[in-house]
């Protein structure tokens, strides 16, 4: 999620949240603003379509008076240190005072990065974003001490403290529990203190891929058949490679993986660099691999990502049909390409136009399913100025929603372009504003934070209810088979391709568990041999051209630990719960809400199993491919009809 978000991959457990700072819609790979765009949209600079931020700090200087103040209460509070085991009462004090620092450190970070989006390109916003990272780290070294001293205090001193005190076991006590079950992964105070203090390091990977892919590339200009001339950056590719014309498509595609490949070796640096700290990390904590260190705090069961990959590929057949499909659409009589696979398969003569007041109400229509407790708290997100809605120059392309103003509300950025993907990724991040919303009201902020498991199932089933209410509503048979065709798209980027992903990262980590090297020119041979599975190369579905092989480089959520299999999980998870609210309504609608409002008061694996749902079966997968056949039936009765 959303994140990048910021940070986590994660679960985000009380005192140890790493609060996501961009939960990514994840068929959003755009890192790079149409900045044109803005002279021609009325609506960009009106205040009612920006975010308020005022709602946070009033002023950057007011930002930076709370900044040094909690830099100093951080300061203060190894003075806790060695009292945690006095009584009661000291534990409670500590944590409380732990968990007041590290909540206004979340709201200092979120005003940072929001503003820092606001315009990349102003030094003293990344500046404070730097300084927002450093705070969080300062914080984590002073505290680097508390769960070794928990552990040293061991289970039984522990649990008499919590029948001592409610409020200590009612408000920490699944922390409690969570910090004794990573006894054989802790390390002593002194030790811990230096893996917190070398956190800024272990995050530069990704601000390294920021920074090259957001604003050094030197993207080409290309001549489109129409003769417009285009700086074919990646705004502008995913626009293009949605080109009718399928000479333009190739076009953007030749040009846009040109500078991929040709800057291949150095983001291979950058994420080799990502992979050798997380082995660092899982190799000092004693986790038999990566995989193991990063699926633990959530409790996830290994089995989880193992049946995901073992399922998407199961279930490939699926896929290739709809690839044969778009081919007949398309009308291709020759090979299927690789940069084919945007091309719209409607022949709608004109895209749908969808303004940011006509998504607001189009979501309030397709969420009345959860209830009016949900619809209230849309109504009341959509009431505020929580939004930064359009382009503008320099801002930050994507979307995400930000959760981390605890006392506040969520901020969400879009960069809307009044086209059904604004919508579909307007009713997404709202999906995951509201999930918080919800979270915040049944939760203190100890367990407020969500992990993406969870987080992106709130998302995608907003977007499954969004596609089966356009194709009810659809005037014409083009216009249910655009919509149709948006609804395979979405499986096809949020299950397989992000299942894609997650087979990757595992195969670079297991050749550096081996021993093995990850050059970019490796990267590049061991993605382009998944791709072509994935696409069918050698069954003949879709070509595979070499050349766009580096795509690997261009993917920012490598630089997020395992976070991509929590999107294709939730992709399957959200076709089994579109399907029980439909068939069962109220009963089904309960326990999905219920799950959002646990934040992490329990495991994501736990919190879905109480929702109906076990993620380590085949039978969420099975829902997903089922739904995936039954809007290619759809699509083939409409074409049978002409």
């Amino acid at each position: 999620m959303s994140d990048h978000q910021g940070a986590s991959e994660h679960t985000m457990h009380p005192l140890n949240i790493r609060f996501v700072t961009r939960w990514l819609a994840a068929a959003i790979f755009s890192m790079m603003t149409l900045t044109t765009y803005s002279a021609t949209n009325p609506q960009a600079d009106n205040p009612a379509y920006r975010w308020d931020l005022s709602e946070l700090y009033p002023s950057p200087q007011a930002w930076t008076l709370e900044h040094d103040k909690i830099l100093a209460q951080g300061d203060a509070l190894d003075k806790y240190q060695d009292t945690l085991g006095q009584s009661a009462t000291d534990m409670l004090t500590a944590l409380r005072a732990i968990s007041a620092t590290k909540k206004e450190s979340a709201r200092l970070s979120t005003y940072a990065s929001l503003m820092g989006d606001e315009n990349v390109s102003i030094g003293a916003n990344q500046e404070r974003v730097q300084a927002a990272h450093a705070l969080a780290t300062a914080i984590g070294e002073k505290t680097a001490w508390l769960r070794p001293e928990l552990l040293k205090l061991g289970p039984d001193k522990v649990h008499a403290f919590e029948q001592q005190s409610p409020e200590l076991a009612h408000r920490f006590g699944f922390f409690l529990e969570d910090s004794l079950r990573y006894a054989p992964h802790t390390l002593d105070a002194q030790a811990e203190g230096v893996m917190a203090a070398a956190a800024n390091v272990l995050n530069q990977p990704d601000l390294i891929y920021s920074q090259l892919s957001n604003g050094e590339l030197p993207f080409p200009t290309v001549t489109l058949s129409d003769g417009s001339v285009v700086r074919l950056d990646a705004a502008a590719y995913i626009k293009y490679r949605q080109a009718t014309n399928r000479a333009d498509r190739k076009k953007a595609f030749d040009a846009f993986w040109a500078v991929y490949s040709a800057y291949q070796g150095t983001f291979g640096a950058t994420l080799t660099t990502q992979v050798m700290g997380e082995e660092f990390d899982a190799k000092v904590r004693h986790f038999p691999s990566a995989l193991a260190d990063a699926t633990f705090a959530d409790d996830m069961p290994q089995s989880v990502y193992r049946m995901l990959v073992s399922e998407a590929n199961r279930n490939l057949p699926v896929l290739y049909r709809y690839l044969k499909l778009h081919k007949v659409a398309l009308g291709i009589t020759d090979e299927l390409r690789y940069y084919d696979l945007y091309a719209p398969i409607s022949d709608l003569q004109s895209a749908p136009h969808f303004t940011a007041d006509q998504s607001k109400a189009i979501a309030l229509d397709v969420t009345r399913v959860y209830g009016p407790e949900y619809a209230a708290l849309l109504k009341q997100g959509f009431a505020g100025r929580w939004m930064d809605v359009y382009p503008q120059p320099g801002k930050a392309s994507g979307a995400y929603m930000n959760p981390g103003a605890y006392d506040v509300h969520p901020y969400l950025l879009f960069n809307n372009y009044d086209d059904f993907e604004s919508l579909s990724t307007f009713v997404h991040e709202w999906g995951h504003a509201v999930h918080s919303l919800l979270a915040n009201k049944a939760q203190p902020f100890d367990y407020a934070s969500y992990s993406p498991f969870i987080a992106e199932t709130a998302s995608i089933t907003n977007e499954m209810l969004l596609s089966d209410y356009m194709v009810a509503h659809a005037k014409t048979d083009a216009e249910k088979l655009f919509y149709l065709g948006k609804a395979l798209e979405l499986i096809r980027v949020d299950f397989f391709r992000q299942t894609l992903f997650a087979e990757f990262q595992v195969a670079i980590h297991d050749e550096m568990e081996k021993g093995g090297s990850a050059s970019g020119e490796r990267m590049t041979d061991m993605y382009c041999a998944l791709l072509k599975k994935y696409y069918g190369d050698s069954q003949g579905v879709l070509k595979v051209d070499p050349a766009y092989c580096a795509e690997w480089a261009y993917i920012p959520h490598f630089y997020y630990g395992f976070y991509v299999y929590q999107n294709a999980t939730s992709m399957a998870g959200a076709a089994a719960f579109a399907d029980a609210l439909k068939k069962e309504g109220a009963p089904a609608r309960a326990r999905f809400v219920a799950m959002l409002k646990a934040g992490s008061s329990d495991y994501p694996y736990t919190l879905y199993k109480k929702a109906g749902l076990d993620m380590a079966t085949p039978a969420p997968y099975e829902a997903l491919a089922a739904r995936m056949t039954r809007i290619m039936d759809q699509i083939e009765a409409i074409k049978a009809k002409k």
